[in-house]
């Protein structure tokens, strides 16, 4: 199986060498001086007290990698329309497109049953340009767990967790999830199917849509953010608007509301990527994590008025910083 990288950063290039160094068939999609760094000495990954250094075909040109019997993008959201063209370069007719990204997908209602299948995610796909680019017939959702960090071009500094979790948009265990997973466990890392991928999507984002604009607004960390009662109370009122939203669409969450704020608080002192990309003068993932919630809630006639009331906030903060076009 020929696995395609697109955008092998942190995350991509920890996944990737994973894979090549299981002797998986594996091309990186990079730029700049990470991909130069790559093309000369390999891809260093650091994880667990280990050191590895594995040679796969590194390349800024998706056509000159040719088409992929799977495309893992490992991309933040904001970066997947400029990237879509690159991408479809590298899918055929029966490639897999692995979607390993934040927030809410621009495939999220693709076969949904409901008054909504179909639609398209406006927030996060205006004019539904990555819905015909990248069909959503050919996507495996996939929920990212480990944090991991480029520390040099060319070397990849793996923080904690391994788990990426895929999931076809229908619920099946087609052969093409089921080998993807396979290739992913072979290489030493938790690849569970799920056949309810969108309630694994929105446990993540759960968190994701509030903790990560509090902390953007008020540059507290994880610790502050859960354990002052304040801000744990608005982030609460957050959480509980978005559930309302996301049950409506027949998202069934396992955990309750404080349940997975305390178990953001076990992170402890940490900045959120928000503040991290805030502070970094880079692009922020608003509409996503955050914008594309509130869409949802305007679509399934949910009120979210505390929501709103971030987003706002947020979207003004990130401009004045250069950080947010709209």
């Amino acid at each position: 199986m020929r696995i395609g990288i697109f955008g092998a950063g942190a995350i991509g290039g920890f996944l990737g060498a994973r894979l090549a160094a299981a002797g998986a068939d594996v091309t990186f999609v990079a730029r700049g001086p990470h991909l130069a760094a790559m093309q000369a000495r390999g891809v260093t990954l650091r994880s667990g007290g280990e050191t590895i250094t594995v040679h796969p075909r590194c390349t800024a040109d998706a056509g000159e990698a040719g088409v992929q019997d799977a495309v893992i993008v490992t991309l933040k959201a904001h970066s997947l329309p400029a990237a879509a063209p690159q991408i479809a370069r590298m899918l055929g007719p029966q490639s897999a497109l692995v979607t390993g990204i934040n927030g809410v997908p621009y495939w999220y209602f693709h076969g949904l049953e409901g008054p909504w299948r179909d639609r398209r995610v406006e927030s996060v796909d205006p004019g539904g340009r990555l819905w015909d680019l990248l069909p959503p017939s050919q996507v495996i959702g996939c929920v990212v767990y480990p944090a991991a960090e480029v520390v040099e071009p060319g070397v990849i500094e793996h923080v904690y967790g391994d788990r990426f979790s895929l999931g076809e948009p229908d619920g099946s265990r087609s052969p093409r999830v089921e080998a993807i997973s396979k290739l992913l466990i072979a290489a030493g890392l938790k690849a569970p199917v799920r056949p309810r991928i969108r309630d694994e999507i929105w446990v993540k984002l759960w968190g994701n849509l509030c903790f990560n604009p509090v902390s953007a607004l008020t540059g507290a960390t994880l610790d502050r953010i859960t354990g002052r009662p304040d801000l744990r109370a608005l982030c609460r009122t957050m959480m509980l608007e978005a559930q309302a939203v996301a049950e409506s669409l027949g998202v069934r969450f396992a955990i309750s509301v404080d349940k997975r704020i305390d178990g953001a608080a076990e992170v402890g002192e940490h900045k959120t990527s928000m503040l991290q990309d805030l502070e970094r003068g880079r692009p922020m993932e608003i509409d996503a994590l955050l914008g594309a919630v509130v869409e949802l809630g305007g679509v399934t006639g949910h009120p979210m008025p505390i929501c709103e009331t971030v987003l706002a906030l947020l979207r003004e903060r990130a401009r004045l910083a250069g950080c947010y076009e709209g």
